[in-house]
């Protein structure tokens, strides 16, 4: 690999999603989601390049069409954090960081990309940094959850409602923006270990990174933003793109 250039958005995204099949194809506001997604990152003051990391021709075709930088990845990857591995790895250059954005995220704000890029640079002791928003508790699994300590490491992720209502109700809950931010290394690291018991029982990889001792940390943000993973969500990403401050700089 070369010098440092900085940093790479990899926008890792498949065609034939459980939840909602060809999700990254479907159009808001005559704009496929996974395009909202890469254009939004392009925003960001702080990236230095932007790659869509597909599992299909038809995703690649589309996003070229729209002018997109994009690349096919293998389609048995289980998770999006091995679709990046494996684009990194393919791209041939050495950043400073790798910014893991979810594909199925049209509202993401840049200013919560540039925020989680300025920390992790401030950081560097940390492997991933995994921003959180805190929300009010809600008993839905498809919102991955962090429990953290005093120093903003996380010590577990989970889609239960964590920690356990035991004695007392949980008021306010960290959910996990889709945001992953990894040195190369520690990216390469997750990519070479095998899949951890606790990530098959939840389906969320970044418990691989917990079980192999990578050092995660968190940044709170503020603001909103969701995930598209069923129907209702992609109706609610309908509604608000177009009251979006930011739509406007990219239409």
């Amino acid at each position: 690999m070369k010098k440092n250039n900085g940093v790479i958005v990899l926008i890792p995204t498949r065609l034939n999603s459980r939840r909602l099949p060809a999700k990254a194809l479907l159009p808001i506001n005559k704009m496929p989601l996974v395009i909202h997604v890469y254009k939004r990152a392009k925003l960001s003051k702080k990236v230095d390049d932007v790659i869509i990391c597909c599992d299909d021709n038809k995703i690649l075709k589309v996003a070229k069409s729209f002018g997109a930088k994009a690349m096919l990845t293998s389609k048995h990857h289980k998770n999006g954090t091995d679709r990046i591995c494996e684009a990194y790895k393919k791209i041939g250059k050495k950043y400073e960081i790798v910014l893991d954005v979810q594909g199925d995220e049209p509202l993401i704000s840049p200013i919560h990309i540039d925020k989680v890029i300025d920390y992790h640079r401030k950081n560097l002791n940390a492997d991933i940094i995994l921003p959180n928003l805190q929300i009010d508790a809600v008993n839905n699994t498809n919102i991955v959850k962090l429990v953290t300590n005093k120093l903003n490491e996380v010590l577990y992720i989970s889609r239960a409602n964590i920690p356990y209502e035991f004695r007392n109700k949980i008021k306010k809950i960290k959910k996990h923006l889709s945001i992953v931010s990894f040195k190369p290394e520690s990216l390469f690291k997750f990519g070479k270990a095998k899949r951890s018991d606790a990530e098959k029982v939840e389906d969320i990889e970044l418990l691989r990174a917990l079980d192999i001792g990578l050092k995660i940390k968190t940044i709170n943000l503020k603001g909103d933003s969701f995930s598209v993973d069923v129907f209702e969500d992609y109706n609610k990403a309908q509604v608000q793109i177009s009251k979006d401050r930011y739509f406007k700089f990219y239409k």
